[in-house]
């Protein structure tokens, strides 16, 4: 896949310890331009883990808890963190519970530093289809097998939008424009997961993603200025970073990445149109390793019962979320397929 742009961003994610993971020389090249990016993360992530382990101190769940966003404040991982206080803090689940923002490498830093807290269950992390995906990505040391995956909580659809004025008026328009010269209708997205839909579209579609020209965008909203201003011919981008322009008539959306038809959604499938693609940009809870059979239980428990609260179905709505709860061994069938099903789509990609 031609990338366009070295800008990269995350919107705001299981390998088994025998998998191997990608060695390849781009995918080294890439790890190259980004290094000093997690340089400077790690200094933030030095502090961000003094914070975490004077915050977390006792094994009483229900006394104290640090909820890990590993992304700067604003995107959507410190948003489902901040979310989840806040529901925990106006129901009384937890006496004293605080957000600790470490940003960096798609989310690794964090992951890194919780996968040190051995058999501290006062942590959470959050993360999901990216989280995952930069794992992959970047061949990192600590992968979700490090630490203990808790449960997925939510799942966000992406949704495949042009320009308002654009000469495509169906998905299909837009499909056989683009395989007659893939490199002639540039796409755009805000984070690394809406490239990995734009090359799952383009292998249902049977277009080589290689071919393909893809402009990194930093978010969602340089996504969308960058097809209002014609730098791209297509994105995709979460539903909730869209649902104002197309709402607006200034971005026509021709189709939802989702399974089945989604309720008060009014955007037909890509799926229903031929084109099988679902994958979401789910978000997860995990907690450090090493912990009794009883504390992920209660972790568990806590969670389920965060989730089941007024505060957060009303986050749910608000932010367009939809609710996809996956526990216990679901969750790591669920995860192993996940992760096989990204590292198939980076290869793909040619990293």
């Amino acid at each position: 896949m031609t990338l366009s742009s070295t800008h990269s961003g995350d919107r705001p994610d299981r390998a088994g310890p025998d998998r191997a993971r990608p060695g390849r020389t781009s995918t080294r090249r890439l790890v190259g331009r980004v290094v000093g990016g997690v340089a400077a993360a790690a200094l933030i992530a030095v502090a961000s883990y003094g914070s975490i382990s004077s915050a977390s101190t006792g094994t009483d769940l229900r006394s104290s808890m640090t909820i890990v966003a590993p992304a700067a404040a604003g995107g959507g991982w410190d948003t489902a963190a901040r979310e989840m206080q806040q529901a925990q803090k106006a129901n009384g689940l937890v006496n004293n519970v605080q957000v600790v923002n470490m940003p960096g490498a798609g989310g690794t830093i964090a992951l890194g530093n919780l996968s040190i807290l051995d058999g501290e269950p006062n942590n959470l992390l959050v993360g999901g289809t990216g989280l995952l995906a930069a794992t992959i990505q970047y061949g990192t040391d600590a992968t979700l097998d490090d630490v203990t995956p808790i449960a997925v909580v939510v799942e966000e659809y992406d949704v495949i939008v042009v320009p308002a004025d654009s000469p495509y008026e169906t998905l299909d328009d837009l499909v056989a424009a683009w395989r007659a010269d893939p490199a002639a209708v540039p796409w755009t997205g805000g984070g690394s997961f809406d490239q990995l839909v734009v090359t799952d579209l383009a292998l249902a579609a049977g277009i080589d993603p290689v071919d393909t020209t893809y402009i990194s965008s930093d978010g969602g909203g340089e996504a969308i200025q960058a097809l209002l201003n014609g730098t791209a011919a297509a994105a995709a981008g979460g539903y909730p970073d869209n649902i104002d322009q197309i709402e607006s008539g200034r971005l026509r959306a021709l189709g939802l990445v989702a399974e089945r038809p989604v309720e008060g959604i009014d955007i037909p499938t890509a799926a229903s149109q031929g084109y099988d693609i679902s994958l979401t940009n789910w978000r997860m809870l995990a907690a450090p390793s090493g912990l009794e059979d009883e504390e992920v239980t209660e972790l568990t428990d806590l969670v389920l019962e965060t989730v089941g609260t007024p505060e957060w179905q009303e986050a749910t709505e608000r932010y367009h979320w939809a609710e996809q709860v996956i526990t216990g061994d679901d969750l790591d069938v669920f995860l192993d397929e996940e992760h096989a099903r990204i590292e198939t789509l980076y290869e793909e990609m040619g990293l």
